[in-house]
């Protein structure tokens, strides 16, 4: 007869194990917070968000494998959370202004989705969840996605902070691969010269 999970996790110290859900708060609340926040720039929402998932995490608990960190587990809840309300908010309030930016992808992108002219592409974030870590950086960031319209920060969040495949967030958003990508090129330019501004000039003081 084999081990419950439950058993094997006490039998192996190399399996991660849960902790006392009355802790998760304490533990992990901020973080999700600053996740969520992040993702939806609204406060309140973010907050509705966190809860929703630590109610789906105490319900699933059973079902946690032990194969990542309590914390990246959560995460990956709250991703879920989030895609969910974004798919909710497409469908009661279609983008009527998406198709518009197709124009610009014949300018700026290959049939494939490849810039043209390589050299003109903002470059790729590396690591963007792990800067969540450092508090001025989560504070520059969340301002500067407070200046982009919501659908293009969501693009932006969706591709670089949550790493989805443009399938997923196209599905998300209801839009085409042409319009995320000139979604994403916008974003990254503004954000790139915003960060440049304010956090690099933020770290060197």
């Amino acid at each position: 007869m084999g081990q419950s999970m439950e058993a094997q996790q006490l039998a192996d110290p190399k399996i991660n194990r849960l902790s006392d859900p009355q802790t998760w708060v304490d533990q992990h609340g901020n973080y999700l917070f600053r996740c969520a926040q992040l993702r939806v720039r609204d406060p309140k929402l973010a907050e509705d968000i966190v809860q929703e998932t630590f109610l789906a995490a105490l319900q699933a608990r059973e079902r946690f494998a032990g194969q990542s960190s309590e914390r990246s587990w959560l995460v990956g809840i709250l991703k879920h959370k989030v895609i969910d309300h974004f798919r909710k908010a497409t469908r009661e309030q279609p983008d009527q202004n998406a198709d518009l930016m197709a124009d610009e992808f014949e300018e700026l992108f290959d049939e494939s989705g490849h810039w043209k002219i390589e050299t003109t592409g903002p470059k790729e974030w590396s690591d963007p969840s792990g800067a969540l870590d450092r508090k001025e950086f989560w504070e520059v960031l969340t301002r500067c996605l407070s200046e982009l319209p919501p659908r293009m920060a969501t693009a932006f969040s969706l591709r670089e902070i949550d790493e989805l495949a443009t399938e997923e967030i196209c599905a998300a958003l209801n839009i085409t691969a042409a319009n995320l990508w000139v979604m994403l090129h916008r974003a990254r330019t503004h954000l790139r010269r915003c960060l440049e501004v304010n956090y690099m000039g933020l770290r060197a003081s």
